[in-house]
């Protein structure tokens, strides 16, 4: 990437940044050198359901955003069937970064501190020596905090694939965000139920659709139109730097305070 940035060539990067605060800003830096346009594809921010709430969170719709509670997890199917790689990997940086991009952003302010735990039994039983999950705590600035949960141990009989859940509450009102099931398509089969993806990429008429696409051609028409991403880097470059404080905090069993 940082060969190609230097060389004037835009890049969109999938999430996370980067797993080192200076690998990022090596990219940050290239891309400045090159000229180059440069955006993570934090591509929830599309997410009609999240975008809504961003903007009534802004127009002050639940006052002063005070907790927030946002989990997104897998099945087993995406360790241990889906990704060859799960073992270099984890939840958190699989996950993780979506999550603590997405809190970031309906807060408007990023972390001062983090506190959080993992464990490791269910995945290394079955072979992928990975983490089973992270539970994270975030502390704002404003006084907000927030619980980021991300694991790899949901049950493959689970109706989707992915859960995703967000909640936040504020000094006068609270929000509640559930995009795994919209339950606006349920399919029964002789084997359960399950629920089918309208936001995240479904074709309508051989055209794919959907906020995961939205991104991209975000993205696509900033360079065709030489417009800077809405995305800028340094978010992809913050994402990173608290991920890497949660996994500290996670090995030494302390709170890590973020520095900038």
């Amino acid at each position: 990437m940082v060969a190609s940035a230097k060389a004037g060539k835009h890049v969109l990067v999938e999430k996370p940044m980067a797993t080192t605060v200076a690998e990022c800003e090596q990219m940050i830096a290239a891309a400045k050198a090159g000229g180059a346009k440069l955006m993570v594809d934090f591509h929830n921010r599309w997410n009609p359901p999240f975008h809504l709430a961003h903007g009534a969170i802004r127009r002050g719709e639940i006052g002063q955003p005070r907790l927030a509670y946002c989990r997104l997890s897998n099945t087993t199917y995406v360790p241990l069937k889906m990704l060859s790689w799960a073992a270099k990997s984890s939840s958190l940086w699989f996950l993780g970064s979506h999550t603590i991009d997405m809190v970031c952003w309906l807060l408007g302010e990023w972390p001062q501190r983090v506190y959080s735990v993992y464990r490791r039994e269910v995945l290394k039983k079955l072979g992928v020596d990975a983490p089973d999950f992270y539970q994270s705590i975030l502390e704002f600035p404003s006084g907000a905090v927030a619980t980021v949960e991300n694991s790899w141990i949901l049950p493959e009989s689970f109706p989707t694939v992915v859960e995703s859940v967000c909640e936040l509450i504020g000094t006068e009102g609270r929000i509640d965000i559930d995009t795994h099931t919209s339950d606006t398509l349920r399919v029964t089969k002789k084997d359960g139920r399950r629920y089918q993806d309208v936001l995240g990429a479904p074709v309508v008429f051989d055209r794919q659709l959907g906020f995961t696409i939205e991104s991209i051609r975000h993205f696509a028409d900033c360079v065709i139109r030489d417009r800077q991403p809405l995305i800028p880097p340094a978010d992809g470059l913050e994402v990173t730097r608290i991920a890497c404080a949660i996994e500290q905090s996670a090995a030494t069993g302390q709170p890590v305070t973020l520095t900038r």
